[in-house]
């Protein structure tokens, strides 16, 4: 179990510490996409750009102001991030708690300062649905407020254990190769492949609904 957990461990591979340096790898592709001539890719990622924002416009409402661009950039930050950890050799800084923590609590507290401070009582409303019986109203209270406590933690730890659990897979299933025979190997690379196709979605997929769960809890506080 100690060598399976180990591709996680930010201190083992080649003996150096210096795997958080892949979390930034991503910077490296942007500038011959943004600041070359304009390319194929160049457009292709506009209209991406232009697609995310006009959905996120709608989820936070009329009063965006721009915050848009703080979310398709959260996005594409986690994504250049899981999907790196898909290549051979490259640590998955997405699939820590450290990381993923730091994205989501920093951004769900400015969410609550900002909305206990500006929007008192629209905050207090939102502690008791709509149509709720006045016997259960202190009940509501203190689902609504615990729900409300644990999204930052919700929101890392679904990013991490997604990341954590196709790597995992990937690893054992690649474990036992050597030790198989030649009609186990075939079965097992086809295997593989299939996994690697469902990661590569699944980088996509946990990286939009980090935005999207972001830009919803940021819609409520407005």
């Amino acid at each position: 179990m100690t060598n399976l957990f180990s591709s996680f461990d930010p201190s083992t591979s080649f003996g150096l510490s210096l795997n958080w340096l892949s979390t930034m790898l991503g910077l490296l592709f942007i500038p011959s996409m943004f600041w070359l001539i304009p390319s194929r890719w160049n457009f292709m990622w506009i209209k991406i750009i232009n697609i995310l924002h006009s959905e996120f416009k709608t989820l936070i409402g009329p009063n965006h102001q721009g915050s848009t661009l703080i979310f398709i950039s959260l996005l594409t930050m986690i994504m250049f991030n899981n999907f790196l950890g898909l290549f051979p050799y490259i640590f998955t800084s997405s699939s820590h708690m450290v990381l993923t923590l730091a994205l989501a609590l920093p951004l769900w507290l400015s969410f609550m300062i900002y909305g206990w401070t500006n929007n008192t009582t629209h905050m207090f409303a939102h502690l008791v649905p709509q149509g709720t019986p006045p016997v259960l109203m202190p009940f509501m209270v203190c689902i609504e407020t615990i729900s409300n406590i644990i999204r930052p933690g919700t929101l890392a730890v679904r990013l991490a254990a997604n990341m954590i659990a196709g790597h995992l897979l990937m690893t054992l299933l690649g474990n036992t190769g050597p030790s198989s025979s030649m009609i186990i190997i075939n079965i097992l690379i086809m295997a593989q492949l299939l996994l690697l196709i469902l990661e590569s979605a699944v980088a996509i997929i946990q990286s939009y609904v980090f935005a999207v769960l972001s830009t919803l809890y940021s819609s409520e506080v407005i």
